[in-house]
């Protein structure tokens, strides 16, 4: 993918267009988002080639010909409709992605309910390295802290951008984590979120025992979902916040894992965090790291996303962390002490798993 980025990829018509877009760009997202959640896009995609009068999308939405007018004149420019021969209304491919993509309804659901209002102040966030942004959420020091006091509505819309990822990676990890020959039997989970890990390893190795270090709020809600199914003798917690150099982790771990995790932390944090997972772990024991670098991607389209997902760790999530690049991380990997025996990437959509040994 670094490749990719040592080349000039427009003509300077299109370049100019571009930045036309990227000029409008709160603009151009508020109309899609509109367009697709009162039904305009959905009203033209039923009325299949032959388009619909712009009198027609108003009766089945309920709202004025202006405001329809308004929105679909927009939408014409961004590409999410077209006119047919009669000027009929039409859906296009990039519509029907907006409509029924799962990746862009996730995206767009995170940028309007978490990112939108708090990226206003990302000028100062990159000036003072404190997540400027936060407060339009909540009164804490990071998201981490509030993840559980979000309204249901950004509660939903973070944790589904969040799992969306980890869900369609999380199967074909399993079956390389608790291969026979790695010898996990106590599995330390450093950044447990909602419990979705443990419960996809108790489901897939019944032997394996797992402790969850997390934020209270968070190993709260985690343990809720471990205690409804009944699980509570094969995963414990541990609340901590691993941020806080003095907290010791639990030893005695014949793995640790971290999960889309480390990204949610500086450089130093991760270096300091890794140092710590060494500690609990017994001698051959391995950590192994689930992340999305994006110079690791295999299309532009995973590298864009996850590059821009990276702005949201600095102007909301805690002000100094990121999406890595691979070669950045692996350099905190080493300071902590480690090796890296092995990587395999593309996992799911856009992930690579590391397996880390300590040196010698």
């Amino acid at each position: 993918m670094i490749d990719f980025y040592k080349g000039e990829h427009y003509s300077a018509i299109e370049g100019k267009h571009m930045a036309q877009i990227i000029a409008h760009g709160p603009i151009v997202f508020q109309v899609a988002r509109v367009l697709r959640d009162k039904q305009i896009l959905k009203v033209i995609e039923e009325a299949r080639s032959g388009g619909i009068a712009l009198k027609d999308i108003c009766e089945k939405v309920g709202l004025s010909e202006y405001a329809v007018r308004v929105l679909l004149e927009a939408g014409l420019g961004m590409h999410l409709v077209k006119y047919t021969a009669d000027e009929k209304f039409a859906l296009t491919k990039t519509g029907y992605f907006i409509l029924h993509d799962p990746l862009t309804n996730v995206n767009m659901n995170f940028v309007q309910d978490i990112c939108y209002k708090a990226m206003y102040h990302l000028e100062e966030a990159i000036e003072t390295g404190k997540p400027a942004g936060l407060p339009e959420l909540g009164n804490w020091s990071t998201v981490y802290e509030g993840l559980s006091q979000l309204t249901p509505r950004q509660q939903k819309s973070w944790f589904e951008y969040d799992h969306f990822f980890s869900d369609i990676a999380f199967p074909p990890v399993l079956k390389h984590i608790y291969k026979p020959e790695n010898h996990i039997e106590k599995l330390l989970e450093i950044g447990g979120n909602t419990g979705k890990w443990a419960l996809a390893s108790t489901r897939f190795d019944e032997a394996v025992k797992i402790t969850i270090v997390d934020l209270p709020g968070q190993a709260a809600m985690a343990k809720k979902n471990i205690d409804d199914l009944g699980l509570t003798d094969r995963v414990d917690f541990y609340p901590a916040n691993v941020l806080d150099e003095s907290v010791v982790f639990p030893q005695g771990y014949d793995a640790v894992w971290m999960s889309q995790f480390l990204d949610c932390f500086s450089e130093e944090e991760i270096v300091s965090i890794m140092k710590r997972c060494g500690a609990a772990l017994n001698d051959d024991g391995s950590i192994y790291i689930l992340e999305a670098f994006w110079d690791n991607q295999r299309f532009e389209t995973s590298a864009f996303c996850i590059q821009q997902l990276s702005i949201y760790f600095t102007a909301i999530a805690n002000g100094n962390s990121q999406m890595y690049d691979s070669r950045v991380f692996k350099k905190c990997v080493e300071k902590a002490g480690f090796e890296i025996i092995e990587q395999i990437d593309g996992i799911g959509l856009s992930h690579t798993l590391l397996k880390c040994k300590k040196k010698g």
